[in-house]
């Protein structure tokens, strides 16, 4: 089955169970739940839209690292998300940083809002590595990351600093671009 087919049918089922799952929570535990299951599914989406230079895997079989820096919101979503799937031929690999001196050889790096006192220092440290940078903390994409999700009126939106990730040396697919609102200087970098 196609990895396209694939994510339809895995949001398809993860929206259903969904359902059941809210009626044993609160509503405020309920929308958390909601919420970080749909960005694990963005994540791994994500793989799917963007292009990492070859030297960005040292290998064709090497996997394709999905890192979460500072508390992970997730839980057990996001490695359930990408169990057994794979992006061009790498398979997913799921890692947990506590400092971003030990990301390495990371290609999407969700970046916790634990961690919202040391976004400089992050976008900082990462500036030229092949490393996709997400985030749900405030104004993430305007501070040099690339990928910020917005949650308004039960909707996750992204905002794109389509400059930060060709500084990167990413290449975003039009299909993630168009829903999008892109942010800062497409020439950064």
């Amino acid at each position: 089955m196609p990895v396209r087919l694939l994510s339809v049918v895995f949001f398809s089922l993860c929206s259903s169970c969904l359902i059941f799952a809210q009626a044993a929570l609160s509503p405020s535990a309920a929308q958390a739940f909601r919420e970080y299951d749909l960005k694990a599914v963005f994540l791994f989406n994500f793989a799917q839209f963007v292009e990492w230079p070859a030297e960005a895997f040292p290998d064709a079989n090497a996997p394709l690292v999905i890192g979460v820096l500072g508390s992970d919101p997730f839980g057990g979503a996001l490695d359930q998300t990408v169990r057994g799937e794979a992006a061009n031929g790498h398979p997913f690999l799921i890692k947990r940083y506590n400092s971003v001196d030990e990301v390495s050889g990371c290609h999407i790096l969700f970046i916790s809002r634990s961690e919202t006192g040391h976004l400089a220092q992050i976008v900082d440290r990462l500036r030229g590595k092949n490393t996709l940078t997400v985030s749900d903390a405030d104004e993430f994409a305007q501070r040099g990351g690339m990928i910020l999700f917005v949650t308004e009126n039960n909707r996750i939106r992204l905002k794109i600093n389509v400059g930060a990730a060709r500084a990167a040396k990413l290449s975003l697919s039009s299909k993630l671009l168009r829903p999008a609102e892109i942010v800062g200087s497409e020439q950064q970098g």
